[in-house]
């Protein structure tokens, strides 16, 4: 019998979870060959602008195989509404039959990605933090935030975004748990921080290469189409240290993928984030390296949480 998961339990249980864990266990199998990840399937919206990403697939030898549909639709908030909708689907390996549907709303997305972003900063942010930078204001740019705290808890934040009265809702949201500065631009922002992640939908680069200060690391998040960009591709060129969540999917989206085309980083230069958390020589060395993180986002995640979810709720 399918079980129906609703948002409400989906939250509880993630509370019994390390998702942190989770992504890392996943990014491993992934690299290492032992998942079947199909292509990304997409549709994207103009009026109202917005995007949904079908992502599914599964790990090798395992019990179930998870399909995923989650969108983003940016201008849900002047209507009340999240910006992020969609469920998870979970099934048999074995027999095909349909064992759960996770009515997230695109929480577990959201949660996932947050994870991520904290899982590349464990690895490859430098030791000895100034400030974190959060480039943008919504459900991510919050998360994303949250979920450092977990291995980089840092508590001086400077944070930018487009709409001033989003900038201070954000700030308003989290000033009980942080000291946060708001950046009158993405430079004055990078200028004090050395830890950066970008979470906005801009489909022009926010951070500029002569922004950046030696040392800083950067979690490139809301590049996950083939439009989206928020790093000048220069500033991939000049990174000591580039990864990618997927070298496949890098080659049809996010930041990797717009600095490619525009010839300012080969291909051969990028670690692929399961491959590096696997070797120490990959990682970050030293506190004056600049490292970029690309995250756009990779079917394996929505399986680890997925079947994270299911299998506590099962017990």
């Amino acid at each position: 019998m399918t079980e129906i998961i609703r948002l409400k339990d989906i939250k509880n249980s993630l509370q019994r979870i390390d998702v942190v864990a989770a992504m890392e266990q996943g990014f491993i199998q992934y690299s290492n060959g032992n998942t079947v990840v199909p292509p990304v399937g997409e549709l994207l919206f103009e009026k109202p602008k917005g995007d949904v990403h079908i992502k599914y697939g599964y790990i090798k030898a395992d019990d179930y195989y998870v399909i995923k549909i989650a969108s983003g639709f940016y201008d849900n908030t002047k209507l009340g509404i999240s910006t992020s909708q969609g469920l998870m689907l979970v099934f048999n390996q074995k027999t095909g039959e349909p064992v759960a549907v996770l009515l997230d709303k695109g929480h577990l997305t959201d949660i996932r990605t947050a994870a991520a972003g904290a899982l590349a900063a464990k690895y490859f942010a430098p030791k000895h933090l100034t400030a974190i930078g959060i480039i943008g204001t919504g459900i991510q740019a919050k998360l994303q935030l949250q979920y450092l705290q977990q291995h980089t808890p840092c508590k001086r934040v400077w944070v930018w975004g487009r709409s001033e009265e989003n900038t201070q809702n954000f700030v308003k949201a989290l000033e009980a748990d942080f000291d946060i500065t708001i950046a009158r631009t993405p430079a004055e922002l990078a200028k004090n921080c050395n830890l950066i992640v970008t979470t906005t939908p801009s489909e022009i680069a926010l951070l500029k290469t002569e922004d950046i200060q030696k040392g800083t690391h950067i979690t490139a998040v809301g590049s996950d189409t083939v439009h989206k960009q928020e790093l000048d591709s220069k500033l991939l060129k000049i990174a000591d240290i580039v990864v990618t969540d997927s070298l496949e999917q890098s080659k049809s989206r996010g930041e990797i993928y717009r600095a490619v085309n525009a010839n300012e980083l080969k291909v051969d230069a990028v670690i692929e984030l399961g491959t590096a958390l696997q070797n120490t020589k990959l990682q970050r060395t030293n506190d004056g390296q600049i490292s970029i993180v690309d995250l756009t986002g990779v079917a394996v995640q929505d399986i680890m949480i997925a079947k994270a979810v299911y299998l506590n709720l099962k017990k």
